[in-house]
Protein backbone atom coordinates (compact mmCIF):
# COMPACT_ATOMS: atom_id res chain seq x y z
CA UNK A 1 0.00 0.00 0.00
CA UNK A 2 2.84 2.67 0.54
CA UNK A 3 3.92 2.27 -2.94
CA UNK A 4 0.68 3.75 -4.35
CA UNK A 5 1.15 7.29 -2.40
CA UNK A 6 2.12 9.67 -4.63
CA UNK A 7 5.32 11.14 -4.72
CA UNK A 8 6.24 14.80 -2.83
CA UNK A 9 8.77 15.25 -5.35
CA UNK A 10 7.28 14.62 -8.29
CA UNK A 11 4.09 17.33 -6.95
CA UNK A 12 7.36 19.95 -5.95
CA UNK A 13 8.95 19.78 -9.08
CA UNK A 14 5.43 20.20 -11.18
CA UNK A 15 4.23 22.95 -9.45
CA UNK A 16 7.86 24.67 -8.84
CA UNK A 17 8.00 24.34 -12.84
CA UNK A 18 4.55 26.14 -12.67
CA UNK A 19 5.41 28.54 -10.38
CA UNK A 20 8.75 29.45 -12.02
CA UNK A 21 6.35 30.02 -15.26
CA UNK A 22 4.35 32.20 -13.95
CA UNK A 23 6.88 34.01 -12.32
CA UNK A 24 8.65 34.64 -15.58
CA UNK A 25 5.68 35.55 -16.88
CA UNK A 26 5.23 38.40 -14.38
CA UNK A 27 8.21 39.21 -15.21
CA UNK A 28 8.23 39.55 -18.97
CA UNK A 29 4.50 41.20 -18.23
CA UNK A 30 6.66 43.69 -15.88
CA UNK A 31 9.34 44.04 -18.78
CA UNK A 32 7.32 44.69 -21.36
CA UNK A 33 5.17 47.53 -19.31
CA UNK A 34 8.79 49.15 -18.74
CA UNK A 35 8.36 48.17 -15.49
CA UNK A 36 11.57 45.47 -14.52
CA UNK A 37 13.03 48.15 -12.23
CA UNK A 38 10.51 48.44 -9.86
CA UNK A 39 10.76 46.52 -6.52
CA UNK A 40 8.28 48.23 -5.12
CA UNK A 41 5.42 46.66 -2.54
CA UNK A 42 2.63 46.38 -5.11
CA UNK A 43 5.59 43.66 -7.12
CA UNK A 44 6.47 41.57 -3.91
CA UNK A 45 3.23 41.50 -2.87
CA UNK A 46 1.80 40.04 -5.94
CA UNK A 47 4.77 37.66 -6.31
CA UNK A 48 4.27 36.40 -2.71
CA UNK A 49 0.35 35.59 -3.63
CA UNK A 50 1.50 34.06 -6.53
CA UNK A 51 3.81 31.84 -4.41
CA UNK A 52 1.25 31.38 -1.60
CA UNK A 53 -1.69 30.19 -4.38
CA UNK A 54 0.27 27.52 -6.00
CA UNK A 55 1.68 25.50 -2.82
CA UNK A 56 -1.64 25.54 -1.33
CA UNK A 57 -3.04 24.20 -5.08
CA UNK A 58 0.28 21.79 -4.96
CA UNK A 59 -0.79 21.03 -1.36
CA UNK A 60 -4.30 20.65 -2.51
CA UNK A 61 -3.65 18.35 -5.26
CA UNK A 62 -1.34 16.47 -3.21
CA UNK A 63 -3.94 15.63 -0.72
CA UNK A 64 -6.35 14.65 -3.01
CA UNK A 65 -4.22 12.19 -4.71
CA UNK A 66 -3.32 10.45 -1.66
CA UNK A 67 -6.77 9.49 -0.63
CA UNK A 68 -7.20 13.05 1.23
CA UNK A 69 -4.19 12.51 3.38
CA UNK A 70 -1.73 14.89 4.23
CA UNK A 71 1.18 14.66 6.52
CA UNK A 72 2.65 18.19 7.86
CA UNK A 73 6.29 16.63 6.54
CA UNK A 74 4.67 15.88 3.03
CA UNK A 75 3.30 19.74 3.25
CA UNK A 76 7.20 21.14 4.43
CA UNK A 77 8.61 19.07 1.77
CA UNK A 78 6.26 20.36 -1.17
CA UNK A 79 6.49 24.26 0.06
CA UNK A 80 10.21 24.08 0.26
CA UNK A 81 10.49 21.92 -3.15
CA UNK A 82 8.34 24.38 -4.86
CA UNK A 83 10.24 27.42 -3.80
CA UNK A 84 13.54 26.10 -4.68
CA UNK A 85 12.38 24.98 -8.29
CA UNK A 86 11.05 28.13 -8.92
CA UNK A 87 13.77 30.37 -7.39
CA UNK A 88 16.10 28.69 -9.68
CA UNK A 89 14.22 28.74 -13.04
CA UNK A 90 13.47 32.66 -11.63
CA UNK A 91 16.81 33.17 -11.13
CA UNK A 92 17.71 31.70 -14.45
CA UNK A 93 15.28 34.53 -16.30
CA UNK A 94 16.96 37.08 -14.82
CA UNK A 95 20.44 35.90 -15.62
CA UNK A 96 19.12 36.16 -19.07
CA UNK A 97 17.25 39.41 -18.67
CA UNK A 98 20.20 41.23 -16.91
CA UNK A 99 23.08 39.73 -19.15
CA UNK A 100 22.01 38.78 -22.63
CA UNK A 101 18.66 40.77 -23.20
CA UNK A 102 19.05 43.50 -21.38
CA UNK A 103 23.32 43.90 -20.44
CA UNK A 104 22.96 47.38 -19.06
CA UNK A 105 20.18 46.52 -16.68
CA UNK A 106 22.50 46.74 -13.58
CA UNK A 107 23.27 50.10 -14.92
CA UNK A 108 20.27 51.38 -15.03
CA UNK A 109 19.29 50.34 -11.39
CA UNK A 110 22.33 51.48 -9.96
CA UNK A 111 20.97 54.80 -11.68
CA UNK A 112 17.81 54.67 -10.48
CA UNK A 113 19.21 54.32 -7.09
CA UNK A 114 21.42 57.17 -7.00
CA UNK A 115 18.68 59.61 -7.82
CA UNK A 116 17.36 57.76 -4.57
CA UNK A 117 19.90 58.26 -2.41
CA UNK A 118 21.29 61.66 -2.88
CA UNK A 119 17.67 63.05 -2.80
CA UNK A 120 17.48 61.07 0.44
CA UNK A 121 21.48 61.78 1.63
CA UNK A 122 22.62 65.54 0.26
CA UNK A 123 26.21 64.86 2.11
CA UNK A 124 26.41 62.06 -0.32
CA UNK A 125 29.89 62.32 -2.60
CA UNK A 126 30.18 61.27 -5.62
CA UNK A 127 33.48 59.35 -4.86
CA UNK A 128 31.23 57.64 -2.10
CA UNK A 129 28.51 56.94 -4.27
CA UNK A 130 31.34 55.80 -6.71
CA UNK A 131 33.27 53.49 -4.27
CA UNK A 132 29.73 51.67 -3.15
CA UNK A 133 28.48 50.92 -6.40
CA UNK A 134 31.93 49.14 -6.84
CA UNK A 135 31.94 46.95 -4.05
CA UNK A 136 28.03 46.41 -4.73
CA UNK A 137 28.93 44.72 -8.33
CA UNK A 138 31.82 43.02 -6.76
CA UNK A 139 29.07 41.32 -4.44
CA UNK A 140 26.55 40.99 -6.86
CA UNK A 141 27.04 37.26 -7.05
CA UNK A 142 25.20 36.66 -3.34
CA UNK A 143 22.40 37.96 -4.74
CA UNK A 144 21.81 34.20 -6.91
CA UNK A 145 22.48 32.08 -3.45
CA UNK A 146 20.11 34.48 -1.11
CA UNK A 147 17.36 34.52 -3.51
CA UNK A 148 16.96 30.56 -3.65
CA UNK A 149 17.74 30.69 0.22
CA UNK A 150 14.99 33.13 0.27
CA UNK A 151 12.95 31.08 -1.73
CA UNK A 152 13.21 27.97 0.45
CA UNK A 153 12.55 29.74 3.49
CA UNK A 154 9.20 31.13 1.99
CA UNK A 155 8.45 28.06 0.61
CA UNK A 156 8.86 26.10 4.02
CA UNK A 157 6.66 28.68 5.86
CA UNK A 158 3.86 28.57 3.67
CA UNK A 159 3.99 24.85 3.62
CA UNK A 160 4.25 24.69 7.38
CA UNK A 161 1.41 27.39 7.49
CA UNK A 162 -0.48 25.05 4.58
CA UNK A 163 0.36 21.95 6.38
CA UNK A 164 -1.31 22.62 9.52
CA UNK A 165 -4.51 23.74 8.31
CA UNK A 166 -4.95 21.38 5.88
CA UNK A 167 -3.40 17.89 7.84
CA UNK A 168 -4.56 15.05 7.99
CA UNK A 169 -3.37 11.52 9.08
CA UNK A 170 -4.53 8.13 9.48
CA UNK A 171 -6.16 7.25 12.53
CA UNK A 172 -3.94 5.26 14.50
CA UNK A 173 -5.77 2.09 15.75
Amino acid sequence: MEDNQPKTGKFALNYGIILGAVSIAFGVMLYSMDMHYEQGWTVRVISIALTIAVIIWATSEFKKANSGLLSLSDALKLGTGIGLISAILSLLYYAILTNVIEPGFMDKVFDIAKVEAFANNPKLTDEQWAKGVEIQKNFAWVAYPVGIIISIIMGLIIGLVTGLIMKKEKAAY
